[in-house]
C-alpha cells in the first residue's frame, strides 16, 4: 500500500471516529487529567444497526486494515530501533513489549513479552472484547419501572446502565444517545394515569449487582477524586452529582437516582410519598415504563475512546450475568477470563476489575496485542468496536488531549496509530495497531509498571517507530 493511500485510510479512520463516537457523557479516566475533560461537539443520532451490519462490512476501513497486502517490516531494523527506545530510563526496570503481525500472529519483535505487567486502563481492551463476544454488539441495558407488591406502589429497577442521563444532563445532542430518566418518568406517569393513579409510593431495586461496590485494591482517593463512582446497578450520570463535572460522586447512586426520579414524576403529575426505600421488584411484576441504553458497540467505543471507568465496570458485570456468574468484581473477572478462554486469549491475563483501576491486574504485552489482532480480524466482526473504539493518535480521546504524539520523533505519525492508553501511579501502557508504510497491519503493546517518570512520550515514540516501519 502506498504511503498516500495509508494516510487516506487512517485519516478516514480518524474521521469515522470523530463522527461516530463523540459523546455527551463526561468520562472520567485514570488516563485523563481532570482539567482536560471537555464536551465533544454535537453529532448525528446513533445508528440503528450494529457495526457488523453497517460501518464495518459496508465501509472500506477495516477491510483494508485487515488485509495483508504488504510485506512484513524488516525485523533487524525494527528490533534495533525499538531496542534503543526501550532503553530510555523513563520506562524504569520492568517493561514488556511486543509487535505482532495481525494476520498471522507472528512476533515481529518481543522483549519480555510474556511477563505480566500492571496494565492500568489497557485492561479495558479485554473487558470490552469479552463483552462484545458474550453479549453481542447490539445488546442494550434496560432501566424499568414496575408495579410494587402493595397497592399504589412502584419500583424503579436498575438494569446496570451507568450512562442513564439524569434530569440535569443535556442529553440528546451527543453520540451515543443515552437513555433518559426524564423519559422513563414521562412514560411511567402516562402508564399510571391510564390506570387512574396519581399518587404512589416509590422504592428502588439495585439488586442486579452483588458484592462490594469498591474494586479490589482501589485507592481510597479514586471516588473522592472523581475517577469512578461506587459500582451499582442503578445510577444516573455515572454517579456524578453534577453531570458536567467529574466530582463529587454521590455516595449512594441508587438512592440518588430514585430521589431524582421522584421529582421527575411530580413534574409529570404523579405525587410520590416522601419516604423512598430500597426494595425488591416482584417476579413478573407489571411493567409501567422502560428505557434502553445505546447499543453495546457504541458503549464499547465510548468506553475505549474516553477510558470510561464506570462503564467498563458495568460491562464486566454484564458479562458475568450473561455467563451465569455473580455480578460482582470477582464474578466479572471470572466471566471475562472465561470468555477470553473461549476466544483463545486467556493466556497471560489476570484481572480483578473491568476498568484497570486495580493495581492487582496483570496482563502480558503479548496478550494485549493478540486481543487487538483478533478484534481487527474479518473473522470476528462482532469485535470490531474494539478496533474502532481505540483513540487515534493526535485526534481523539486519550490520544487527542494535546499532550500525546507531540514530540518531534512521534508527531509525524499522528493519525497513523490507533491505541488504548493506560495510566496509574508509576504505570504507563499503550497497546494498539498501525499499518506499516508498506501496508501491513501490525498490533503492538508497550507496558511499564515501575516508571520513575512520565513515560508517555517514550511509549508514543515506540508506537511511532512501528507505524513508520
Amino acid at each position: 500500500m502506498a504511503r498516500r493511500e495509508r494516510w487516506v485510510m487512517l485519516a478516514t479512520l480518524a474521521l469515522l471516529q470523530t463522527v461516530t463516537i463523540a459523546t455527551g457523557v463526561y468520562a472520567v479516566s485514570n488516563d485523563f487529567s481532570l482539567a482536560a475533560l471537555t464536551r465533544e461537539p454535537s453529532h448525528p443520532a446513533e445508528p440503528t444497526a450494529s457495526p457488523s451490519a453497517s460501518l464495518f462490512t459496508a465501509g472500506p476501513v477495516l477491510a483494508q486494515l485487515s488485509s495483508e497486502d504488504g510485506p512484513l517490516p524488516t525485523k533487524g531494523t525494527l528490533t534495533q530501533q525499538l531496542t534503543g527506545a526501550l532503553g530510555d530510563h523513563a520506562l524504569g526496570e520492568h517493561v514488556g513489549a511486543v509487535v505482532l503481525d495481525a494476520a498471522t500472529g507472528e512476533r515481529i519483535f518481543a522483549a519480555n513479552a510474556d511477563s505480566g505487567v500492571t496494565p492500568a486502563s489497557t485492561t479495558k481492551l479485554v473487558t470490552t472484547t469479552a463483552a462484545l463476544s458474550s453479549l453481542g454488539p447490539d445488546a442494550r441495558f434496560s432501566t424499568r419501572v414496575v408495579r410494587g407488591k402493595v397497592r399504589n406502589s412502584i419500583v424503579l429497577v436498575g438494569g446496570g446502565d451507568p450512562t442513564l442521563a439524569g434530569p440535569a444532563a443535556k442529553n440528546g445532542a451527543y453520540y451515543p444517545r443515552n437513555a433518559s430518566l426524564a423519559t422513563l418518568a414521562q412514560r411511567t406517569a402516562a402508564s399510571l394515569k391510564a390506570r387512574g393513579l396519581t399518587k404512589v409510593t416509590l422504592s428502588y431495586d439495585a439488586s442486579l449487582y452483588s458484592g462490594s461496590p469498591i474494586g479490589p485494591g482501589w485507592k481510597p482517593g479514586y471516588i473522592p477524586d472523581g475517577n469512578v463512582a461506587p459500582v451499582y446497578a442503578l445510577a444516573i450520570d455515572e454517579g456524578r452529582a453534577n453531570p458536567a463535572q467529574s466530582r463529587p460522586r454521590v455516595s449512594n447512586p441508587p438512592a440518588y437516582a430514585a430521589a431524582s426520579f421522584a421529582k421527575l414524576l411530580a413534574k409529570y403529575g404523579i405525587a410520590v410519598s416522601r419516604t423512598i426505600n430500597a426494595g425488591k421488584a416482584g417476579a413478573g411484576a407489571e411493567q409501567l415504563g422502560v428505557v434502553d441504553s445505546a447499543p453495546l458497540y457504541a458503549l464499547v467505543e465510548h468506553a475505549l475512546t474516553f477510558s470510561d471507568n464506570d462503564l467498563s465496570e458495568a460491562l464486566a458485570r454484564h458479562v458475568a450475568i450473561k455467563e451465569g456468574l455473580p455480578a460482582s468484581f470477582q464474578g466479572g473477572a471470572q466471566a471475562v477470563t472465561q470468555v477470553l478462554k473461549r476466544l483463545g486469549l486467556a493466556k497471560g491475563v489476570l484481572v480483578n476489575d473491568g476498568s484497570g483501576l486495580s493495581p492487582r491486574n496483570r496482563i502480558s504485552a503479548d496478550s494485549l496485542a493478540r486481543v487487538i489482532a483478533l478484534a481487527s480480524s474479518s473473522a470476528h466482526p462482532e469485535l470490531h468496536a474494539v478496533a474502532s473504539g481505540m483513540p487515534v493518535a493526535g485526534f481523539s480521546g486519550t490520544l487527542g488531549n494535546g499532550r500525546r504524539f507531540i514530540e518531534k520523533d512521534a508527531k509525524p505519525q499522528v493519525g497513523l496509530v490507533r491505541a488504548k492508553t493506560g495510566t496509574l501511579n508509576n504505570v504507563n501502557t499503550l497497546a494498539g495497531m498501525a499499518t506499516t508504510k508498506d501496508g501491513r497491519l501490525v498490533t503492538f503493546a508497550f507496558m511499564a509498571d515501575k516508571v520513575p517518570l512520565n513515560a508517555e512520550p517514550v511509549l508514543d515514540r515506540l508506537a511511532a517507530i512501528v507505524a513508520r516501519s
